[in-house]
């Protein structure tokens, strides 16, 4: 009787034994949650921006959330495609495409600070929450001052899949009735928003049209490139730059992230990070928000637009 006494006690030691252990494992897995980032509220030199994010959502939800850069608009569209990573700040062209085809869904839209009349001449989003701007720019001592005149120009854009970069500007040269990127003398594919200002700033090319946000905190931070460029004009508004998850990700991640994201400017230490990325808040998802990405679109296909080619 002593015997079996002994090993029931035994037994359930064991069992209490192996729960522990199972509990203390579990509490010491966190949940991997990669963001990628390509088109984004800041300029590239605003990346520990993101990574401060990051840390926050990974405080805030016991997660690990990780940031993924460096990408080109077509490598960050694959991996949010294959759920290699799960959530992404994109561009509304990209973002339209695979949202028709199924593959993004709507996280949520900045909506950000800037007010008109902070620089002479950009423009502000307190009329425009949710969107933003390419601006066409020019060197500051450019005697260029309209689409007119850059006629024949030497233009730098950054990437296809860019809204900022190369749908509106599309949008542009149809209005002035021009068929195709032979508008200009010569067309350079820049690879970024950043490199386009930096080609306008030392002369290498005459104009550009970049994203009004990336211009925006380049100013804000006094970068030495994007105090030698001017804005001749804004083209636009339409739906900024969203934050996406995947259709592939796992579905239980979606909303505590969207609740810890809404929120995130009621709380101090939230609202101190969205200030650096001169952001207010971020706002429930609208998908009817990029109709004007998709109305630029439509009407480029129904001129016959000559898309450029490499």
């Amino acid at each position: 009787m002593l015997i079996k006494k002994r090993h029931a006690v035994i037994s359930l030691l064991l069992l209490a034994s192996a729960s522990f252990v199972s509990t203390h494992a579990l509490a010491q897995e966190k949940k991997v949650v990669k963001m990628v980032v390509t088109a984004a509220i800041v300029s590239d030199k605003g990346m520990g921006i993101y990574e401060e994010m990051a840390r926050y959502f990974s405080r805030k939800l016991s997660w690990d959330v990780k940031i993924v850069s460096g990408l080109s608009y077509s490598e960050a569209d694959h991996m949010l495609d294959t759920g290699a990573v799960q959530i992404g700040y994109v561009c509304g062209l990209p973002y339209i495409h695979k949202f028709a085809e199924g593959k993004y869904e709507l996280l949520a839209v900045p909506i950000m600070v800037l007010k008109k009349g902070t620089y002479p001449d950009a423009q502000g989003y307190e009329n425009a929450p949710g969107k933003y701007y390419s601006y066409t720019i020019v060197h500051k001592d450019s005697p260029l001052k309209t689409w007119s005149d850059l006629k024949g120009k030497t233009y730098t854009f950054n990437d296809m899949e860019s809204d900022s970069g190369y749908n509106l500007p599309r949008a542009k040269l149809i209005s002035i009735g021009a068929k195709g990127w032979n508008y200009f003398s010569k067309v350079i594919v820049s690879g970024s928003h950043e490199q386009s200002i930096r080609l306008v700033a030392n002369k290498t090319v005459d104009a550009s049209s970049v994203d009004s946000l990336v211009l925006d905190y380049d100013r804000f931070i006094k970068d030495p490139a994007a105090a030698n460029v001017r804005i001749i004009e804004h083209l636009g508004p339409a739906g900024i730059p969203p934050v996406v998850i995947s259709k592939k990700a796992d579905p239980f991640i979606k909303q505590p992230l969207q609740a810890v994201m809404l929120n995130m400017h009621k709380d101090p230490e939230g609202k101190k990070i969205l200030e650096k990325a001169l952001t207010l808040r971020f706002d429930p998802p609208n998908d009817k928000n990029y109709d004007d990405i998709r109305e630029y679109e439509k009407k480029a296909k129904a001129a016959g637009f000559v898309d450029f080619k490499k």
